[in-house]
């Protein structure tokens, strides 16, 4: 059966004449579908931020700053930075509409062997890990009021994540708007969940609990300082995971741009007074205490209804796997159509829409990071290498308009912003190897692994033709498989 007798379609790529920055596929192909709109783009943005991070990791910047005056700030920076990339991100994505984000730009900027180096680990380690982290949280609150005296059995807790992420990749195969909806209304509950804890702060401001405010043991060492960074800026990641699905988004050069300064805007006022929240209740020694510090701040002041915490941060989680599964497929569909992914991925379901090889890969790859218990030091690995990489890709805009200064650019950024955001991450990979060279030198290794990978499938064209069609009757035998 050859590959138009099947359900899937490949799908052409874009030609690349001149200057011209390709963009969706054409109209007479088979093609994923705008379907988008801008308060699915905004939810889509805001559910991929909160997810388990500002409900757990004040912790992890207040042991980089030392009090909680100084950990406000670095929210604070933290957001203005987020914002000052993801409005890069809107020339970006607005001159390259393409599926994929960073690494499209990349591709396109400095080439294929860059970009694949970015693809590697970021499809095989850290969406993957991530998400499967972000599934096991998930897992921990779904069942700790079942457990209100010691931790969930931990192979309850596998399985439990282990359907979250198979529920969720049935959802995207089947339909874009079924994971938008889900997307929706969970980024509601999350967004619902932090007003309550906002609005217990403001009412403990009111009553005069501002004891711990202040700037007491603020840490001097810059090298920690700038861990504390790396803590906020976790939190805010997934600001640019528009720009990987920006072909079904409608109209991208009016909503892209304002979807992501609505987004951002949005969860860094929710963090900043989230946090604030926590301090009015929570002394600096039991938030270093704590592994949960919402739960923590709930136990203290929410007595009987004090359970309804621990459920509101599994849906938010539960809202954040699906944001991670939703953009993470489409990474891998972009570096399919690239031909640095295996050519099934860039089968789209024709009755359904949607990149269903692409959703089942990284879900399989989520649930295999499930089997192994130290998937954290993984993230903690390649952290620097996911900030390293948005860098490179914000260092394509001053590229680009000294290399095509004539390219449409339907958003044009001040230069002043790429400046500083690629100086700002300078700052927060360069100082924290000087700190933790140990788990940076793991980091590089990783990265590295991709170069054999990159010359031995990528690079090398004139393959026997015995392996060609291999890979060929492979890849037919898996359309078969999909086929509803």
């Amino acid at each position: 059966m050859t590959k138009k007798e099947t359900k899937y379609e490949e799908v052409a790529q874009d030609e690349q004449p001149g200057n011209e920055v390709p963009g969706p596929p054409a109209d007479d192909g088979v093609r994923l579908q705008a379907k988008m709109s801008l308060l699915n783009g905004v939810t889509v943005i805001v559910g991929s931020i909160i997810g388990s991070g500002i409900f757990v990791s004040p912790t992890g910047v207040l042991v980089g700053t030392g009090s909680v005056n100084l950990a406000l700030i670095v929210w604070v920076l933290s957001g203005l930075f987020s914002m000052v990339g993801a409005y890069c991100y809107a020339e970006l994505g607005t001159m390259i509409r393409k599926t994929g984000a960073d690494y499209a730009y990349i591709m396109i900027t400095f080439g294929p062997f860059l970009a694949f180096i970015r693809l590697w680990v970021e499809c095989l380690i850290v969406r993957p890990c991530s998400q499967a982290i972000v599934a096991l949280t998930f897992a921990v609150y779904i069942l700790k009021p079942l457990y209100p005296e010691c931790n969930p059995p931990d192979e309850s807790v596998r399985m439990l994540a282990t359907c979250c992420i198979c529920l969720l990749a049935f959802i995207n195969c089947w339909d874009v708007k079924w994971s938008t909806f889900v997307q929706d209304f969970f980024t509601y509950a999350k967004l619902l969940a932090l007003a309550i804890i906002i609005g217990t702060g403001f009412y403990q401001l009111a009553t005069g609990h501002t004891e711990y405010f202040t700037f007491e043991n603020s840490e001097t060492d810059i090298t920690k300082i700038a861990l504390s960074f790396y803590s906020g800026l976790f939190a805010y990641n997934g600001w640019n995971y528009l720009n990987f699905i920006i072909e079904e988004l409608k109209d991208p050069v009016r909503n892209l741009p304002l979807a992501i300064y609505i987004s951002v805007t949005v969860v860094t006022f929710v963090y900043v007074f989230a946090n604030v929240a926590f301090y009015t209740t929570l002394s600096p020694a039991e938030v270093l205490a704590s592994e949960a510090v919402a739960v923590t701040f709930a136990n203290k002041l929410y007595g009987a209804f004090a359970w309804t915490i621990p459920v509101f941060v599994a849906m938010s989680t539960f809202g954040a796997v699906n944001g991670i599964l939703l953009t993470s497929s489409r990474l891998f569909y972009a570096g399919a159509m690239e031909g640095q992914m295996p050519e099934i991925l860039t089968m789209i379901q024709v009755s359904r829409m949607t990149p269903t090889p692409a959703v089942l890969v990284i879900a399989l790859l989520s649930l295999l990071y499930l089997t192994s218990s130290n998937i954290f030091a993984l993230i903690n690995y390649v952290g620097f290498a996911t900030w390293l990489s948005i860098g490179l890709a914000v260092f394509c805009v001053p590229y680009l308009r000294w290399k095509q200064p004539t390219l449409d650019r339907p958003i044009r950024v001040s230069l002043i912003f790429p400046i500083i955001y690629i100086l700002g991450t300078l700052f927060i990979t360069i100082v924290p190897m000087i700190a933790s060279p140990v788990e940076t030198g793991v980091g590089v290794l990783i990265i590295f692994t991709g170069v054999p990978v990159y010359f031995l499938f990528i690079a090398w064209k004139n393959k026997p033709r015995a392996i060609a069609k291999t890979i060929d009757a492979v890849t037919v035998l898996l359309q078969k498989l999909l086929m509803p």
